[in-house]
């Protein structure tokens, strides 16, 4: 993936944009720049133009990108577009730039092989000058969240989840604990037992706990529906055939913790997954049912397809049991929040106007789009309930507003929070992303994370 030292006759990468290719061409000889025109080359995002030395082999890579991308996504398409060999980039760039180009570079490598016989064609290889330990901690924390989403529900069930999660903790001589089954009502988890109890694979809640007892507090809550049927609300077929994905929030938190203790942030980390599979069965949580949850409201049960909130909601109630200074929870929560702004582009809330000016921040600084929608508290009132204090649905519209103020009822004001509302998943190919799970909003909120714990 990386070379180290920088050989004598690795080949030069030179990446171009549309705007770059006019000046670019009077740094060529006059061979190149008639090689490159008689190929078409343009500087069109995606174009690639292998220029030959004297001897007939590459003497220089000229690699178009797509400049609103940034430079995190610049050479991903190439390591499996170049043939092997060595290669150095050879551009301005500083080195927080070529970091983020060797990321992507890293990232251009990834397939998921685990059902099918790897590729296994020789790949070129990159020097670059970058910080070459981020950059492998990002494509490692992208790698696992994208590995964890790609595993089939046959293969991702709550006690697979669990097992990951606990090899992660051994991993970084964290602290693993689990709730599982009977135990949730016991240890007062209500509504996640509800949710999970109709499967034969018991409902978990996971918790994993590292760094020193006087660094800040940071809590994770990630989404762990391993399967999602809908429940007796079931699913179209069409709806349910990607729902191995809506452990996605999970396989976040996960992926980011990873990369908070490789990169041994100075934080009180503590990470909770309620893990459940929303199955069919005679035990199944029904429409009109009334769960308890661990604050002590009672919900009506409107939709049991709206399943992903009540176990985030027990476990929201926990990590604010422990007062820390901030709670960041990731959920494949709604299809409103996709309906709004695409596949592509993850929705934010938060109770608070610093944080969500900070996160913003972040992403304009990283180049990684997330939004912000609004905690719009007068569309609560279409969770109203006669029997119990609110709904767990709020009808057809502003449905990731209003699933994300049901989650607020269970912060305590004076907590900062933000809740992210994921796909986690990319439904076309691009340059070091290909169809299937993805992380979404991880270097911005990282970005984010190291800003305010230097």
């Amino acid at each position: 993936m990386f070379i180290n030292i920088r050989s004598t006759d690795s080949i030069s990468i030179v990446p171009v944009t549309a705007n770059d290719w006019e000046a670019l061409q009077t740094t060529l000889t006059e061979t190149q720049r008639h090689w490159a025109n008689l190929n078409g080359f343009t500087g069109k995002a995606g174009q690639l133009c292998l220029l030959p030395d004297s001897q007939g082999g590459i003497g220089k890579v000229l690699a178009a990108y797509d400049a609103a991308e940034g430079k995190l996504w610049a050479l991903a398409a190439l390591p499996d577009k170049l043939p092997a060999g060595a290669y150095h980039l050879d551009c301005a760039w500083d080195k927080a730039e070529c970091t983020q180009a060797a990321i992507g570079w890293g990232l251009g490598y990834y397939q998921f092989n685990q059902f099918r016989q790897p590729d296994d064609k020789p790949r070129p290889l990159l020097f670059a000058y970058a910080d070459i330990q981020r950059a492998d901690a990002f494509i490692q924390a992208v790698t696992l969240v994208r590995d964890l989403i790609n595993l089939p529900a046959n293969h991702m069930m709550p006690e697979h989840l669990s097992g990951v999660m606990r090899q992660l903790a051994g991993e970084y001589s964290a602290i693993f604990s689990e709730i599982v089954g009977e135990d949730l009502l016991a240890q007062n988890y209500p509504a996640v037992h509800a949710v999970g109890r109709a499967s034969a694979h018991a409902p978990r809640m996971l918790e994993l706990q590292w760094g020193n007892e006087s660094d800040p507090a940071l809590t994770l809550v990630g989404k762990g529906v391993c399967f999602d049927t809908g429940g007796l609300d079931i699913k179209p077929s069409q709806y349910m055939r990607l729902m191995q994905k809506d452990m996605g929030g999970a396989a976040h938190v996960l992926g980011l913790a990873k990369l908070v203790m490789q990169m041994q942030l100075p934080v009180r980390l503590r990470v909770l997954v309620p893990a459940v599979d929303n199955a069919i069965g005679g035990d199944a949580f029904r429409p009109g049912d009334i769960l308890a949850t661990r604050a002590g409201k009672h919900v009506e049960v409107d939709n049991t397809d709206a399943e992903g909130r009540l176990i985030l909601c027990d476990a929201l109630a926990a990590a604010a049991e422990k007062t820390p200074g901030l709670i960041l929870d990731f959920a494949t929560l709604t299809g409103a929040a996709r309906v709004a702004l695409g596949t592509e582009i993850p929705v934010f809330f938060s109770n608070n106007k610093e944080l969500t000016t900070q996160l913003q921040a972040a992403a304009e600084t990283t180049g990684e789009l997330i939004w912000n929608l609004p905690l719009h508290k007068p569309y609560f009132a279409q969770m109203k309930s006669h029997f119990a204090d609110f709904l767990n649905s709020g009808g057809s519209y502003g449905g990731a507003i209003t699933a994300a103020l049901f989650l607020n009822e269970f912060v305590p004001e004076g907590i900062r929070w933000a809740h992210f509302d994921v796909m986690a998943w990319n439904t076309r190919a691009r340059a070091g992303r290909p169809i299937g799970g993805e992380a979404m909003g991880l270097f911005a909120v990282y970005r984010y994370l190291e800003t305010v714990y230097p």
